[in-house]
């Protein structure tokens, strides 16, 4: 397991823009598929976009991107044209990389053994 730690969640007005950085521990960085989920109240935890250890990106919806700084040992979250939908709580994933596995795979929250404590995005309409 690896530590993570969540920043830049805040409150933000429809239409707006936040970049969320997750800074992970230890020298294996580069070998594992990084993952951003969210859970808002009363809700499941939901897959929002991924970055596998080769740099394939996997959103999924157009208005994010994932992508990571293996030197930096951090992962981020982009996010545009915010929606009062996207108020959640934003979690950090991490999960070494697996052969043969899919992109269905490593959007199951189930197999991520590794987590952040999470950052809260607020939007506002």
């Amino acid at each position: 397991q690896v530590q993570l730690v969540e920043s830049g969640g805040g409150l933000v007005q429809a239409g707006g823009s936040l970049r969320l950085p997750c800074v992970a521990s230890g020298r294996n960085f580069p070998t594992l598929t990084m993952a951003w989920f969210r859970q808002a109240p009363g809700k499941e935890r939901e897959f929002v976009a991924n970055v596998r250890w080769g740099g394939v990106a996997d959103p999924a919806r157009g208005r994010v991107t994932a992508s990571r700084d293996n030197d930096k040992n951090t992962f981020f979250l982009q996010m545009n044209s915010l929606e009062p939908d996207d108020t959640a709580v934003y979690y950090c994933a991490a999960q070494k990389e697996v052969s043969g596995k899919g992109n269905s795979y490593y959007r199951d929250a189930g197999i991520y053994d590794s987590w952040g404590q999470g950052t809260q995005v607020t939007v506002s309409s």
